[in-house]
């Protein structure tokens, strides 16, 4: 009897953003070898929906969550924990302020929180109501739609956002899921690729890319809001040439078909 296909896993990753004198740069994080997906590469931060993520008590502590489905809310939600937990970064606001937290305040909320937060013995709702925060949903914006291919034994349903970074707040590795962390721009996060340096699997080279394509955080996400998001299901082929993946030409990276021979799989 075949076994049936595994379903993707509702997935929210974070492509946390910031100008340095040479441009733009992204925070990634390398995976440690022993995780069971992307083992040993660098990623943006980000990882599966969980249940806690989906809370109705949440929706009140939000800001821009109004006229946001459930799901995508809590898609937003799992972005801005999966920050949290990976990078130290909290974009949240205190309750009925309109402005970020201040390094000083989101490093005093990581003390008491973010080892709870990694350890699953505390959730979002619980620090949101005890810090009396307001989960800033409005600054993740959309970016790109990856699902993995049919046939594989793991599978991720995967939601992309860019955020800028609070310009004093401090992105750091967990030392747990990630063993180390760095910000670097996009164009030599893939010439490191292309050396053997990294690894990046297909749908980080391919979104490495497309943010390339911007010079700053603004631009970036002013290009995020203006585009649409194309859901992509890479199709694997093999050719003469070796594997093959094709996505839509609509998604917007330039190609419809690329051979990946010898790459790591989406």
């Amino acid at each position: 009897m075949t076994a049936p296909e595994a379903a993707p896993l509702p997935s929210a990753t974070v492509l946390l953003l910031r100008d340095a004198a040479d441009g733009l740069e992204v925070f990634m994080v390398k995976r440690h070898h022993q995780i069971d997906f992307a083992s040993g590469a660098l990623v943006f931060p980000g990882g599966k929906l969980e249940k806690s993520d989906a809370d109705p008590a949440l929706r009140a502590m939000t800001t821009g969550g109004e006229g946001l489905d459930d799901l995508t809310l809590s898609l937003r939600i799992a972005a801005i924990r999966e920050s949290f937990e990976e990078c130290g970064i909290l974009l949240a606001r205190p309750k009925g302020s309109s402005a970020l937290l201040a390094g000083a305040e989101a490093e005093a909320v990581e003390s008491r929180w973010r080892a709870k937060l990694n350890a699953n013995t505390a959730t979002m709702t619980e620090m949101a109501a005890a810090e009396g925060l307001s989960l800033a949903v409005d600054t993740m914006v959309p970016f790109a739609h990856w699902i993995t291919p049919v046939g594989l034994p793991k599978r991720f349903d995967t939601h992309f956002f860019v955020a800028a970074t609070p310009p004093d707040q401090l992105a750091g590795h967990d030392g747990r899921e990630s063993v180390d962390s760095v910000w670097i721009s996009p164009a030599k996060a893939v010439s490191e690729a292309d050396a053997g340096r990294v690894t990046l699997v297909f749908a980080t080279r391919m979104n490495l890319v497309k943010l390339g394509r911007s010079a700053t955080t603004a631009a970036a996400l002013a290009a995020a809001r203006g585009d649409k998001v194309v859901t992509v299901m890479p199709v694997v082929t093999k050719t003469e040439k070796g594997r093959v993946l094709r996505i839509p030409i609509e998604a917007g990276y330039g190609a419809a078909e690329f051979n990946v021979e010898g790459q790591p799989r989406p």
